[in-house]
């Protein structure tokens, strides 16, 4: 892999700076880094890291609010954010034009932001409905953003979600909210992180004018000083959701911090347990045993020390014991013998591939030098971590196993239906938040008048993007090919798509096409699933098929040296799926399963009702990924009969970009695929005007606007 080219220097008010230059770009990404995560928040103030990610958004001195989406979206560009334990994170993408006036602008929020009552409050109640929407309402968002770290961590502020709590949040005042911002958001806690395509004189010279001035405080930054124990014996918190179809549980493990030499191996051994389809969790809870819809495992490892989870969401009419016994026997294996040679040289190639896909995009490569930075204090581990990577070893695999996934020191989180709440239990109460914890006495900033406003500097001249030339061949069996070279960086993608998805399901068989799509990578004539699975895993590649409305498709991404094999299974796949009767039986119960779940998710539920009014009398008027009525009707012959009609090379379009050219990829496709054979001509796609809906009744009242969210 292609280390990240960066260079490195700090401004005497201790601002750290990070360039790397990428002339194949039009663009640029320029992202500041803040040291203050959730953990920082004010004890009684959880939130406050999150809440300040949204509070940089709003207005500076000479910025009005919304400014920035203006900057940024109003020239094809982007921004966002988001809250970590350890860090927030501001960045945008923009044409590489823009990249003084978006230094301007980051400089404008560190030294002169807009923190006034209106602000606070329009912000606040942003993030109470989003914690409303992505942790109340959500089946699993109490387990997987409240309860686990809640019960996993005793004295540590990772304990503390960082969304935050209504409560706490509805305490803080403009005092707290002020002094917060006062001793984090500071140079020297900041790092500027710019990607792409620059020139580098101008841009030293535009980072000493905008951000040199700035004042490092002579306050000293407050220090989290809390060292989490170890845990001596093992623990059970039981949980409750009032919208809970499936149950589901957690095991968590006290774990080390980033910068630890066990790191790597943990890594790897998270990557042996739930890296894809192969990994042991999917194999034994949802493919053999079939006890779990889902099956996780996450190596959390932050500034501090950190924390190893396995878990599962658990199958209709099966049990969290169940779950529990099999997640343990998992783990056990792992401690008592080491991982084989197969298992490890794949889990390596998985991590190895899924950071070149990072590394595809200019914020992608700012996004690892930042996370390196933040984590352990140095920006070189974003490349020095591969070759951690690449020496773990299957007895180091072990080793850290025993170290820290002993049974005496788990920590089991069980969630559960309100509906089975023993009689008479709750939750304990949690103690009032301090009415303050802050009182503020330094400068306020409020937003010049429109005459006395700082204007942002001018563009720079246009930077011509050097676009990728597209080649186009059509092969004998009437197979349509397009390939283009788009990057050195050593992945290649492709995809091929098939001109028919849900529009031709049949009348009362919703969700065939979108089943006949996904269940190509599960068994073909001449693989199993497991070994499609195995194969491609072992590859560092990654595989999946699905269908939308209009079209299905089957999409590789692999490193070029393994592009040859990769190709075979794709093809295979795509050409001969067996649709065997075991495989459609255990898709069609997890796709029940999903549904019961996404039941209880407003936006989905939403989603799916819509469809048959927004498209009613089209082809697409109807569920495209089936429902309860119509799954169970799905017979074998129902797919392989929509394959054999539609599934055809002259139906397709094959794709091929990354590291790659027209002549490679036109020999690849033809070796891959020109022996599939026509068949008779597919369908055309059915036409018909969508039928008119009645006019809404005067007394209805349009639906408000949904409050921006970035975490």
């Amino acid at each position: 892999m292609p280390p990240i080219a960066f260079k490195q220097r700090m401004l005497p008010n201790g601002l750290k700076v990070f360039t790397s230059l990428d002339r194949s770009t039009p663009n640029v990404t320029v992202q500041v880094w803040y040291g203050v995560g959730s953990k920082d928040d004010p004890q009684g103030r959880s939130g406050f890291a999150h809440l300040f990610e949204h509070m940089m958004f709003k207005a500076t001195k000479n910025l009005p609010a919304e400014s920035i989406d203006r900057m940024t979206e109003d020239v094809g560009g982007f921004n966002n954010a988001s809250t970590w334990d350890d860090f927030t994170n501001y960045y945008e993408v923009v044409p590489a034009n823009h990249l003084e006036r978006l230094l301007w602008v980051e400089s404008e929020r560190l030294g002169s932001l807009v923190v006034d009552e209106t602000n606070f409050k329009s912000e606040r109640d942003v993030v109470k409905e989003e914690f409303r929407q992505n942790y109340l309402s959500q089946p699993y968002g109490r387990l997987f953003g409240l309860y686990i770290q809640e019960a996993s961590y005793d004295v540590h502020p990772y304990k503390r979600p960082g969304i935050g709590n209504i409560e706490e949040l509805d305490a803080a005042t403009i005092d707290d909210v002020r002094a917060f911002h006062q001793a984090w958001y500071r140079p020297d806690n900041a790092s500027l992180i710019v990607v792409g395509n620059f020139d580098e004189a101008k841009l030293n010279a535009w980072v000493d004018r905008y951000f040199g001035p700035l004042k490092k405080p002579a306050e000293p930054m407050p220090v989290i000083t809390a060292k989490e124990p170890p845990r001596t014996r093992p623990g059970v918190f039981e949980g409750y959701g009032p919208n809970v179809p499936l149950p589901a549980l957690a095991i968590t493990w006290k774990g080390p911090n980033a910068a630890s030499k066990d790191a790597a191996a943990l890594t790897v051994l998270d990557a042996i347990l739930s890296g894809g389809k192969s990994s042991r969790l999917y194999n034994s809870l949802v493919y053999d045993k079939q006890i779990a819809a889902e099956a996780m495992s996450n190596a959390d490892l932050p500034e501090d020390n950190g924390m190893f989870m396995v878990g599962a969401v658990m199958a209709s009419g099966h049990t969290i014991e169940e779950g529990e016994a099999a997640l343990l026997a998992e783990v056990k294996k792992l401690r008592d013998a080491p991982p084989t040679a197969a298992e490890l040289a794949e889990a390596k190639n998985e991590l190895l591939a899924d950071r070149l896909r990072e590394r595809e995009t200019i914020d992608g490569r700012g996004f690892a030098l930042g996370q390196a930075l933040m984590l352990t204090g140095d920006a070189a581990r974003a490349n020095t971590e591969l070759a951690d990577l690449a020496a773990v070893t299957a007895a180091e695999v072990q080793r850290v196993a025993r170290t820290y996934l002993a049974d005496n020191a788990r920590m089991t989180i069980r969630y559960r239906a309100e509906s089975e709440r023993p009689a008479g239990q709750k939750d304990p109460a949690k103690p009032p938040p301090p009415k303050t914890v802050a009182t503020y006495t330094g400068p306020i900033v409020t937003l010049a008048p429109e005459g006395q406003r700082v204007a942002p500097p001018p563009l720079s001249e246009p930077v011509q993007p050097v676009l990728p030339k597209p080649a186009e061949k059509t092969l004998a069996n009437g197979l349509r090919v397009i390939v283009a070279r788009s990057s050195d960086l050593p992945l290649v993608t492709a995809d091929l798509t098939v001109k028919t998805g849900a529009w031709a399901d049949p009348a009362g068989l919703s969700g065939t096409a979108s089943m006949t799509a996904g269940m190509l990578t599960e068994g073909t004539k001449t693989r199993t699933a497991q070994q499609i699975a195995s194969q491609t895993e072992a590859l560092g590649a990654s595989l999946a098929s699905g269908g939308g409305l209009e079209s299905s498709s089957v999409t590789l991404n692999v490193m070029p040296d393994k592009l040859t094999e990769a190709l075979a299974i794709m093809a295979d796949v795509a050409m001969n799926p067996a649709f065997a009767d075991e495989e459609l039986e255990r898709q069609r119960q997890q796709a029940l399963d999903g549904l019961q779940v996404a039941y209880q998710q407003p936006g989905q539920l939403a989603a799916m009702a819509s469809a048959p009014v927004v498209y009613a009398g089209t082809p697409f008027g109807h569920a495209p990924g089936g429902t309860p009525d119509s799954l169970p009707k799905l017979k074998r012959t129902d797919l392989a009969t929509l394959h054999a009609r539609d599934f055809q090379p002259q139906n397709s379009i094959l794709v091929l970009t990354g590291d790659i050219t027209p002549e490679q990829g036109f020999a690849y496709a033809e070796r891959a695929f020109g022996g599939w054979r026509r068949g008779a001509n597919p369908r055309p796609p059915r036409r018909s005007g969508p039928r008119r809906s009645p006019a809404p009744s005067p007394s209805m009242s349009p639906a408000p606007a949904r409050p921006r969210s970035m975490s």
